[in-house]
């Protein structure tokens, strides 16, 4: 698999580089005074300063449980998922949207999934697989 890219608004670099490298675990790569670079487990992700742009989301349903839309995140193997879940629960710092759950239980496509916030307000969904191949199941 290839990585993806994706380029996203912050208020503030400085508590963007602190919640995506301390939170959640990310390598800074290149940055400048207006954007900075996250390895997001292997994925480019390009955080922009754009203060006064709020991030504005809304509702969809999913699986009876309502999320965030727009959102993004990162597909993980289930037991890195469940290390990022047990660490971001001991963190007291963290906006939750959704805490870990398991979504479709017993169906295919089973996964866990949590959705935080990040301080700029760009909602975050990371969903485990126990494995990858049912990641697009019907």
């Amino acid at each position: 698999m290839t990585p993806f890219h994706l380029a996203f608004p912050v208020r503030n670099l400085e508590e963007t580089r602190a919640f995506y490298q301390d939170v959640l675990g990310c390598a800074i790569g290149r940055s400048s005074e207006t954007w900075v670079d996250f390895d997001l487990f292997g994925h480019q992700m390009s955080a922009h300063l754009r203060p006064g742009v709020p991030t504005a989301a809304n509702d969809g349903q999913v699986g009876g449980k309502l999320v965030p839309i727009p959102h993004f995140g990162v597909v993980l193997p289930m037991e890195d998922w469940q290390a990022l879940a047990d660490r971001l629960q001991a963190r007291d710092d963290v906006d939750w949207l959704e805490h870990p759950m398991v979504r479709f239980a017993g169906e295919p496509g089973e996964q866990a999934t949590l959705f935080i916030r990040d301080p700029s307000g760009n909602a975050l969904e990371f969903k485990g697989f126990r494995s990858l191949e049912q990641v697009f199941a019907h």
